[in-house]
């Protein structure tokens, strides 16, 4: 697997950036576009979660239903499920406009999940 992929590395799971077929990754980019101390923000989470099994903390990580989660480095969203392996896979960003999660950003969350889960079955997500 190409480790620019992973984003963080814990002794409970490992947090991974989701990438498209072609190897391109919508929500590695929006983290590199954001400042530094904003990505330090979501690091910081990333760490915890990764490191300790858990993130009780529903202002910084909140379950949005259909199995997608949200880490919540204010006042960015970045939607994510848990997957076999103790592993993270970390779907898509945004920045947080409304109260109520966006019905579009949770349906693309969705369809990378069925995506990432329908490719690693084939056995071509990481080869």
């Amino acid at each position: 697997m190409n480790e620019e992929y992973i984003a963080y590395e814990g002794q409970e799971f490992t947090v991974e950036w989701y990438f498209n077929s072609g190897g391109k990754s919508q929500v590695l980019e929006y983290y590199k576009a954001l400042s530094m101390e904003e990505r330090i923000k979501l690091l910081r989470l990333f760490k915890r979660i990764g490191d300790s099994g858990e993130l009780r903390d529903k202002t910084k990580f909140n379950f949005e239903g259909d199995k997608i989660y949200a880490f919540k480095p204010q006042p960015f969203r970045f939607l994510c499920f848990f997957f076999d392996g103790k592993k993270i896979i970390v779907t898509n960003a945004f920045q947080k406009k409304q109260q109520k999660l966006p019905k579009n950003e949770k349906e693309r969350a969705l369809n990378l999940k069925m995506d990432y889960e329908t490719r690693v079955k084939r056995g071509d997500y990481y080869g």
